[in-house]
């Protein structure tokens, strides 16, 4: 059977799209709002034969690019009188499923990049930068493909590249602190729920810090939590506020482990971490209901 320009067309499309979602998340920090982005970058690019497009790749990359530029200059006033920490939508990834476009060999440094506290850094960054930086330095893209998709030279964009990597710096999770990360959530969580303050202390680095992200639609801190004691008093607070219904699984958020809790079997919050050192340096929490609209609820047996 002959396979026609708008199958092939979207044949491709397919094949690229984990990429595609993969640069516009990062880029936006919002998971529907990079599903939207990649839908319309479907319908734009199914005008075009795709079969005919010398880089395919590359062109589909650049629609996205410029989708997310437009989507955040909309956004932008937004940002300025959101209520509270901004938090980017958490991602549940598993994976069997987790960007696939990735090789093996650059499947560590990919992880990294979907942390929380790795989002929260490239918002530091302009949107040429942000797309410069994560074309170059998570999906590997050498600088003549990325000034085509961004529009500018590869001499522009070397440059760029390097501006971006200087203003920002996360220290690398080394991999021993990566496979101690499950033991070292679930002791933070037995001595948060036992009232084990002193273990708690042992957990947590003294000069932590939480956010908790509720976009003024909930109840959440409007200003970061700063100390582990008074971190501990927060969480300890919720804890004995919490209905009887509640409940929490330990699952991947944005490629680390991460706590996702149901209320009424829908999300309540979803809870990440950054570790260092082997202690738990900051929180990240967000309650945000219009941030939990994507995530599945509670899966009861039959």
């Amino acid at each position: 059977m002959e396979i026609t320009g708008a199958e092939a067309s979207e044949q491709i499309y397919l094949s690229y799209r984990p990429l595609m979602f993969s640069l516009a998340y990062r880029m936006l920090g919002s998971v529907m709002d990079a599903e939207d982005v990649v839908q319309e970058a479907f319908l734009y690019a199914n005008e075009t034969n795709l079969e005919h497009v010398h880089n395919p790749k590359a062109y589909l990359c650049k629609i996205v690019t410029n989708r997310c530029i437009d989507n955040l200059r909309s956004a932008s006033k937004k940002r300025e009188v959101y209520v509270g920490p901004w938090l980017p939508e958490p991602l549940i990834t598993t994976s069997a499923n987790a960007d696939r476009q990735i090789l093996p060999d650059l499947a560590y440094t990919h992880k990294e990049s979907l942390s929380t506290a790795y989002l929260l850094l490239l918002q530091q960054l302009s949107w040429v930068e942000r797309a410069v930086f994560l074309l170059r330095e998570v999906l590997q893209y050498e600088y003549d493909e990325i000034a085509e998709i961004v529009g500018k030279s590869s001499t522009n964009c070397r440059q760029i590249f390097r501006r971006a990597k200087n203003a920002i710096s996360l220290p690398p999770e080394r991999a021993s602190e990566t496979k101690q990360t499950t033991a070292i959530v679930e002791q933070f969580v037995h001595a948060l729920v036992s009232g084990n303050i002193a273990q708690l202390l042992t957990i947590v680095k003294s000069d932590a810090i939480l956010y908790s992200d509720g976009g003024g639609k909930v109840n959440a801190a409007t200003n970061p939590i700063l100390g582990v004691e008074r971190i501990a008093k927060f969480l300890s607070g919720i804890l004995a506020k919490l209905p009887e219904d509640y409940r929490f699984t330990f699952t991947t958020v944005n490629g680390q482990l991460g706590i996702v809790a149901y209320v009424n079997n829908q999300p309540n919050n979803v809870m990440t971490f950054q570790l260092e050192e082997g202690q738990i340096k900051a929180f990240y929490i967000v309650v945000n209901p219009d941030k939990l609209k994507h995530i599945e609820p509670w899966q009861t047996e039959a």
